[in-house]
């Protein structure tokens, strides 16, 4: 079963790190991914930009409106994404459980997919 493992945290506290402790938090989380790698349970992981950088498309009843910059409601914003191949949902936890012991502070949501299409160019053999 494929799950994705949405990564939260309060990105002025994240972008405020110096480049070290970034490269340390970063150095934790791969000790995760090299393990889940190795497994064969991680898919392809993201980490966005800042919400600065977003355009929002809100569609309604008339034509989409696209917002500059992000619309979230919340204290805390998505910074990045995995996905996961396990057998439940309590394997997902787990997973997401080894990520937050990595990165402290975050808020990690798992949520099943539902349709999953590989991007072609991650896929093809080189």
């Amino acid at each position: 079963m494929l799950y994705a493992v949405l990564c939260y945290n309060d990105e002025d506290v994240v972008y405020s790190w110096s480049k070290e402790e970034d490269a340390a938090v970063m150095a934790r989380l791969d000790v995760v991914h090299q393990r889940l790698r190795k497994e064969g349970k991680l898919g392809p992981t993201a980490r966005l930009l800042p919400t600065t950088a977003a355009t929002t498309l809100r569609s309604g009843a008339n034509a989409p409106l696209v917002i500059d910059g992000p619309f979230a409601e919340t204290k805390e914003q998505l910074l990045g994404f995995y996905v996961i191949d396990v057998a439940n949902l309590e394997e997902a936890l787990q997973v997401a459980r080894d990520l937050a012991g990595a990165k402290t502070g975050s808020v990690y949501e798992v949520r099943p997919i539902a349709l999953y299409l590989p991007d072609e160019r991650t896929t093809k053999a080189s």
